[in-house]
């Protein structure tokens, strides 16, 4: 789950590009201080974020001794410890998330019949780019872009407003209802507000009033939700390269010597990276042409439109 008080933001420097010294407050710095503020959460108030977690991990464990809660079908396979060490209750759960209808009961709106709700099947342009920074992070061919999603949202929800996916997969729904009251973002959209009207699109388009939604996120994989809790939910930079460290040391410990390699004088390298090339063959003798060595020109970082064939 992710409220709007949690806005997501561009991804920041350790170092900020306005500070003009280390002693200045780095983004780890400024988001201590944030954390080590008071926090309200579901309606309750803790002396700061390890101590609302520390509340809500406890209550997880004791709803993991429910054996009906466990036989909730999707319920993963994994020891108690294991699914708390992965969860932040009660923003994110590795199991089905026992705090939903408490984030229903303190964001939602109850139906007022006598509100009024009209929203024309959206007609505007939903172009986006693939290459933005969570794409980049964990990419996969299906992935919709965060900002196809954010413009959906404005135009058929309020800011405020719960916005439910049942099939989440790395959680791009909930990114992009955070998204919605970013400023920045909205301008990279192309989206602009004049005064306290609606946001209006380049084409012509009209959203509704920009500002975050909440959200509730939810897939029966369990790698998909973690990954989404982990676009959506701060973290210390410190603490994901120490993190980082330990894994690569794991699998340097493990896989290691397959990326070795043995030159004269006993002497070993480690591959960096392999390079796969098409190979075509040639309709007129029959010989093998490797693409990158018949096509590619390195020293001018080009592509050759013709091919020859130079048969031995």
């Amino acid at each position: 789950m992710a409220k709007h008080k949690q806005t997501s933001r561009p991804a920041e420097k350790l170092f900020a590009d306005d500070q003009m010294n280390m002693f200045e407050k780095s983004y780890e710095e400024r988001l201590q201080e944030e954390k080590n503020k008071l926090v309200e959460c579901l309606g309750m108030t803790f002396e700061n974020d390890e101590k609302r977690r520390e509340y809500f991990l406890e209550k997880l464990r004791e709803k993991l001794k429910d054996p009906e809660f466990r036989k909730i079908e999707g319920f993963p396979i994994g020891e108690d410890e294991d699914i708390l060490a992965l969860s932040d209750p009660p923003y994110y759960t590795a199991c089905p998330n026992p705090f939903i209808a408490d984030f229903i009961k303190q964001y939602g709106k109850p139906y007022d019949p006598a509100v009024s709700y009209l929203a024309e099947p959206y007609a505007g342009e939903l172009a986006a780019t693939r290459n933005n920074r969570f794409v980049n992070a964990h990419s996969y061919a299906t992935k919709v872009p965060h900002e196809i999603v954010a413009k959906l949202i404005l135009h058929y929800t309020e800011p405020g407003d719960i916005v439910l996916d049942a099939f989440a997969g790395t959680g791009m729904t909930a990114v992009g209802a955070q998204l919605c009251g970013d400023f920045e973002t909205l301008r990279d959209m192309g989206l602009s507000q004049h005064g306290k009207k609606n946001l209006i699109a380049e084409d012509g388009h009209s959203f509704r009033m920009p500002g975050a939604r909440n959200s509730i996120v939810i897939d029966i994989c369990p790698a998909a939700t973690f990954l989404g809790a982990n676009f959506n939910l701060p973290h210390m930079p410190s603490e994901y390269d120490q993190s980082v460290k330990k894994i690569r040391e794991a699998v340097n410990r493990e896989c290691g010597w397959m990326y070795k390699t043995r030159h004269e004088s006993d002497q070993y390298g480690h591959i960096s990276c392999t390079l796969w090339s098409d190979v075509f063959v040639c309709p007129e003798c029959g010989g093998e042409i490797v693409f990158w060595d018949a096509a590619v020109d390195t020293a001018n970082s080009a592509i050759t439109d013709v091919i020859k064939c130079s048969p031995l």
